[in-house]
């Protein structure tokens, strides 16, 4: 036990370095985004400890594609901002700058699978770990790119649970835009984290993992946003919202959903189940290809 927790102090202070590398990165990208009006200043508080955290005890590959899912998702949601923001801004609960609590909502499931991956000395649970950070972090790419993109198609979105037609920007309703929108963004957040190892064969899986995983926490955050997310009605507009304040600065009343499943809370849970599809799905994955492995050097003799 001694000689664990000295192995883990070491690999600790050996980190040191990447840490405060990532705290540079970090900062300055939060710095750069709140000049873009992409973060608030809590906002930047959130993206220094998330990118310090997973840079620092993930990794390169960590790092680099949880930068890919902030520039990515900070790209689309300035994409036709005027126009989005005619169509449905009053039903967000918060507007294009994220705060600490959305970067908590979004990137804390990758911190934490950063820290786990960072502690252990087992490489058979390093490797799951890794998977569920590319599901987690595969999902809140789906939902970013999902609810930036599918906002704007052609045609009007149908509720998850009913299948009915609704407005735009209704928790909830989805598109064939955002859903392929949702696909795209999942299996890029895989396909980066392929890359930045190096298309390393043993991982070649991840690409596919982040799409399945990133659709399935996708499709739940749509499912807990037509279901139990807390949803407002301003009698005022008389339009339903996430927002406790209308934009027309009418306090909303209670409408349906749970109080506390607010969207940051949607959007965690999401993240949690993707990840935890991706952990799953490796490990299939790994026991099928152990299997095949075993027959093939039985053949072989």
């Amino acid at each position: 036990m001694a000689t664990q927790k000295s192995g883990r102090l070491q690999r600790l202070k050996a980190r040191q370095p990447m840490l405060l590398l990532g705290l540079c990165l970090s900062s300055s990208i939060g710095l750069l985004a709140y000049r873009r009006r992409s973060l608030n200043r809590s906002g930047i508080v959130g993206a220094t400890i998330t990118g310090t955290t997973t840079f620092g005890l993930g990794g390169w590959a960590w790092g680099l594609s949880l930068i890919f899912f902030f520039i990515s998702s900070s790209f689309f949601s300035h994409f036709r901002a005027k126009e989005k923001a005619s169509i449905a801004e009053d039903k967000f609960s918060k507007g294009s700058q994220r705060d600490i609590a959305q970067v908590a909502a979004n990137g804390g499931l990758a911190t934490l699978m950063a820290l786990g991956y960072s502690l252990t000395d087992s490489p058979a649970l390093r490797a799951t770990l890794q998977a569920g950070y590319v599901g987690g972090l595969a999902t809140a790419t789906a939902d970013t790119w999902a609810t930036e993109l599918g906002i704007l198609a052609q045609h009007p979105p149908r509720l998850i649970t009913t299948w009915q037609p609704t407005t735009p920007g209704v928790s909830g309703g989805i598109t064939l835009t955002g859903t392929g929108a949702a696909a795209a963004g999942a299996f890029a957040q895989g396909l980066c984290f392929w890359l930045l190892h190096r298309f390393r064969r043993m991982e070649a899986h991840l690409p596919f993992i982040g799409l399945i995983s990133g659709l399935a926490g996708s499709f739940f955050d749509s499912w807990l946003g037509a279901s139990i997310q807390a949803i407002y009605y301003c009698p005022t507009c008389q339009k339903e919202t996430e927002r406790l304040i209308h934009t027309c600065s009418t306090r909303t009343v209670p409408l349906r959903g749970l109080f506390w499943m607010n969207n940051d809370m949607v959007n965690f849970l999401a993240t949690l189940v993707g990840g935890l599809t991706a952990m799953i799905l490796h490990n299939i994955w790994s026991i099928v290809a152990h299997r095949t492995q075993q027959k093939g050097t039985h053949y072989a003799k």
